[in-house]
């Protein structure tokens, strides 16, 4: 594929061979059908600048009345600084030189001021103009201000669309998307975005009304210097064609390449202490610099093409002027103009010719603005979490469900699940009851299907065939934020967010009051460290909740659970990797937990899931064997062979 990486080794070569093939691929891009490494219909390197264009007006229609403002404003402002270089062309003509006053413009001229005055017609001249650059300035000022206010609040929305789609899409897309890439797409991307309306609407505008302006006064001057100037027109279009079709593809690239040089670097912090255990910091400098070194290359080339640009204007304006110049002059000395006509002539084509070189100079941030604003056109474009199934597609169909009147019985039917992607198959013909307040217990070696299990049941996939109820429906048929509120999730890698131990408590219920969030803590036995921090449930425990034992964020994690009050509990191995003194904390707490509440309980150490009222054993997927522990035990099945083994292994710790 025709694109750049950061690599995650250095067998792909340095930073100069990747960008020369890079180089080389780029050439060949083309916008032919077919698929694409993972299997899925290869799309346009890149969405038209008419599709952008239709995209970007239909975001700015809930701020019509604030930009009719806007663009009027600009207009009456644009027009009005057409109106000083016809002063100095007074000036120059019958001021400092002896030629009459226009017959046309001595009509408007009030009855107390003598054309023939030069004194008064030169104080007369000099208010007019400063007047009209003061209302110019103030009804400017108006349209900008209003301008840049839109441009906030299209920025602010499309932030708020773009994260409110990130979060809500498939749990497999968001495992693609790395953290430095969701931060883009959502900070920078979309707010790149939200400032387009400066570069592709804003900035046109004025300069449209200035060269129509330009051209109007140029035609009652000599329309042979009219022909001279419009020649010069072709120029924007020639330059479009020919470097910014090419420039934007490229940003694209850059801005994928920044993506994941952000994502390496937060995953590379993320994991520190297992960058510095293996002494890998030598290799993740490396990496790093490499990463960076083929952004640099790359920037270096779009600055190139960028430049081309830059460089014809340079060359072209200085040498247009100078031909104008020499034939307007040439028009002087023969007495077909006067220098007036020449001073205002030069002066307008410079007005002309000034927004169109500021727009092919500010080209370039207008296609890494337009190359944002397809990317992130392309994440709301994606397809949300279930989005294809149209029950769930369909809100108002969905049955929605309140806490109290749901009992929590859950039912597997011949539940077969795999991924879309490779057809992999990891449940195969699942069935099995789970009662109202039953403690099911999943155990089975890695990769059996415990934890695919536990998903299907918090609905972050649905089943490829068979169906899972609750209290007898379908979960496809059931809304599901309406369900997820009833669920309570502890896994295994707890997560907690850098705030105060009370905010990570009541995440899950905001509104909650402190004695309910204090009564959480103790059932879960988080109330014994809690009272001997300085700060108790106001303690800042960092990202991720660095500044707390394992323990102690496990047991934060099953206070946020209590406090949910959920109706399905989910524990995802929430006692594996605890010392004893946790896990005998979290072991007393559970059983207050679990009670009442239909339960999954993943557990590696089969000594914690004794109490369960159904075992389920799973291996490749299928479930090989159910019952309770001391039924299980009896049959010197898998499950009972699991327990010797584990009974052997604490006797015999040497094994």
């Amino acid at each position: 594929m025709s694109e750049i990486r950061h690599d995650a080794t250095p067998r792909d070569g340095s930073s100069r061979q990747r960008f020369e093939r890079y180089r080389a691929e780029l050439s060949k891009r083309s916008r032919i059908g077919g698929e694409d490494l993972r299997g899925k219909p290869r799309k346009p390197l890149h969405r038209s600048f008419g599709t952008l264009f239709r995209a970007y007006i239909a975001m700015l229609r809930p701020y019509r009345g604030a930009l009719v403002i806007t663009f009027a404003a600009l207009a009456i402002a644009t027009a009005l600084a057409l109106i000083p270089p016809a002063g100095v062309k007074i000036a120059i003509d019958s001021v400092f030189g002896d030629a009459p006053v226009a017959p046309a413009l001595a009509a408007w001229l009030p009855s107390w001021l003598d054309p023939s005055n030069k004194s008064s017609l030169l104080a007369a001249i000099v208010v007019v103009t400063f007047a009209t650059i003061l209302v110019k300035v103030a009804i400017g000022l108006v349209g900008r201000s209003r301008a840049t206010i839109v441009a906030k609040k299209l920025q602010v929305a499309l932030r708020r669309r773009a994260f409110a789609k990130a979060i809500r899409l498939p749990l497999s897309r968001v495992h693609e998307l790395k953290a430095g890439g969701v931060s883009a797409l959502v900070r920078e991307d979309a707010g790149a975005a939200g400032e387009l309306l400066f570069g592709l609407l804003y900035n046109p505008f004025r300069a449209a009304i200035q060269l129509i302006g330009s051209l109007v006064i140029l035609a009652f001057t000599d329309w042979r210097l009219l022909v001279g100037a419009i020649v010069l027109l072709p120029m924007v279009w020639f330059s479009h064609r020919t470097w910014i079709g090419r420039i934007r593809p490229i940003y694209r690239d850059l801005k994928k390449l920044r993506d994941e040089i952000d994502g390496h670097a937060a995953e590379t912090f993320g994991g520190i202490r297992v960058v510095r255990g293996f002494a890998r910091e030598p290799a993740e400098v490396s990496r790093f610099a490499r990463g960076t070194n083929l952004q640099a290359r790359t920037e270096i080339l779009v600055w190139w093409w960028s430049r081309g640009v830059e460089i014809a204007w340079e060359l072209f304006i200085p040498a247009a002027t100078a031909a104008l110049l020499w034939y307007g002059g040439s028009q002087v000395v023969a007495g077909r103009l006067t220098a007036g006509d020449l001073v205002m002539f030069l002066t307008y084509v410079t007005l002309l010719l000034g927004p169109l070189e500021v727009l092919a100079n500010t080209a370039t941030s207008l296609q890494t603005s337009l190359a944002s604003l397809d990317r992130t056109l392309d994440l709301l474009g994606e397809e949300e979490e279930f989005g294809s199934d149209a029950r769930t597609a369909n809100p108002q169909g969905a049955r929605y469900l309140e806490h109290d009147r749901v009992r929590g019985d859950i039912r597997f039917e011949h539940v077969t699940f795999r991924y879309a992607a490779d057809g992999r198959k990891i449940l195969d013909d699942v069935s099995f009851d789970a009662p109202a307040g039953t403690m099911v217990a999943l155990v089975g070696h890695s990769g059996a299907g415990k934890t695919t299990l536990s998903n299907l049941v918090a609905r972050f996939h649905d089943p490829s065939s068979g169906r899972i109820t609750l209290d007898g429906a379908d979960l496809r048929d059931v809304d599901l934020a309406s369900y997820r509120r009833l669920l309570g999730i502890v896994e295994q890698d707890v997560f907690l967010f850098d705030g105060t131990i009370r905010d990570n408590i009541a995440y899950a219920r905001p509104d909650a009051r402190a004695e309910e969030i204090a009564h959480a803590a103790r059932v879960a036995r988080a109330d014994v460290f809690i009272e001997k921090l300085d700060d108790g449930y106001d303690t800042r425990i960092g990202e991720r909740g660095v500044k707390l034992s394992g323990g102690e964020r496990q047991r934060l994690a099953l206070a946020r659970a209590v406090l949910a009050d959920p109706r399905v509990l989910i524990l995802d191995e929430a006692t594996s990797n605890l010392d004893s003194e946790s896990e005998r904390f979290i072991q007393a707490a559970l059983g207050e937990i679990l009670r009442d509440r239909t339960s999954f309980v993943i557990a590696h150490r089969l000594s914690t899931i004794r109490e369960a009222d159904l075992i389920l054993v799973l291996e490749d997927g299928r479930v090989v064997e159910s019952g309770t522990h001391d039924e299980l035990t009896g049959q010197s099945g898998r499950y009972a062979t699991m327990v010797v083994l584990q009974t052997e292994a604490r006797r015999d710790p040497a094994r």
